[in-house]
């Protein structure tokens, strides 16, 4: 009678176990149920990656990037994707915000670079043969960062809390380039001019920070990130360097970034 007991009281306290874990899984997919929407420019896509769902896309979208693979992982979460190679604010106000609703959960925004030209400094730092004239570029980057770009972040962001107003909204940042003083062989941008490269980066991440902060969002740094792993760092590199037979691809996170560095930094802030 006292085994019956005992074998009575352990059905019941397994059962008791299983009912609390199944109870707290139904919580964890309740809790990831809902839409993810991604919004952003060509590092919310496919370009670095090398791997398209049509090449001939100009919105470059494939199926290693940071968005899908977490869309992935959460199967139970509706996923749309409205991220768009060259997207600036403007285009994420017009074409990119449409995509949000009501039941929005989730927000991933990575929206800036194009307001400021930085592709374009970018080319300009490569092709040129003068140190200044890329410095004098990347200084007028940051002054249309902090002249144009800061109030054109706080229109889009309050544009998303307006069409998303229960979502989660993250932020995500933009890493820096290189590693100063690493091991970058001897052609290529100088170490003043990744300097400067580095600087306007770290220009982006302050004013997207503020205008995150300031609309209640979460801001994403990949900065620190990104930094064991930038060009001439000499570890795995999670940024494409420069591809002359394809230059759009060039200075883009790589499979390796998207993976293991925005994926995971998005996972731990969204579980």
């Amino acid at each position: 009678m006292r085994l019956l007991r005992v074998l009575v009281a352990a059905v019941m306290a397994l059962a008791a176990t299983m009912t609390v874990a199944g109870t707290a899984q139904a919580a964890d997919e309740t809790a990831l149920a809902g839409k993810y929407v991604a919004l952003g420019d060509s590092y919310a896509v496919a370009p670095g990656t090398w791997t398209y769902d049509d090449p001939d896309d100009p919105c470059r979208r494939g199926p290693l990037t940071y968005p899908r693979l977490w869309a992935a992982a959460h199967p139970s979460v509706d996923f749309v994707e409205a991220s768009c190679s060259g997207a600036t604010t403007a285009d994420i106000l017009n074409t990119q915000v449409g995509s949000l609703t009501a039941d929005t959960s989730l927000v991933t925004l990575q929206v800036g670079g194009n307001d400021v030209g930085f592709v374009e400094v970018l080319t300009n730092c490569i092709l040129t043969i003068d140190d200044q004239d890329c410095l004098d570029g990347v200084a007028l980057a940051k002054q249309a960062a902090n002249g144009v770009l800061s109030p054109a972040l706080q229109q889009t962001y309050a544009a998303v809390r307006a069409k998303a107003p229960n979502a989660q909204v993250i932020v995500v940042g933009y890493p820096r380039l290189y590693t100063i003083g690493g091991n970058c062989g001897i052609l290529g941008l100088s170490d003043r001019e990744r300097t400067a490269l580095n600087s306007a980066a770290d220009t982006l991440a302050g004013i997207m920070s503020s205008r995150a902060a300031e609309a209640g969002f979460t801001f994403l740094d990949a900065r620190p990130i990104f930094d064991p792993h930038t060009l001439c760092s000499g570890n795995s590199e999670w940024v494409t360097s420069l591809e002359w037979e394809k230059l759009n691809e060039s200075y883009h996170p790589n499979t390796a970034g998207h993976r293991d560095g925005y994926l995971p930094a998005i996972t731990n802030i969204t579980g």
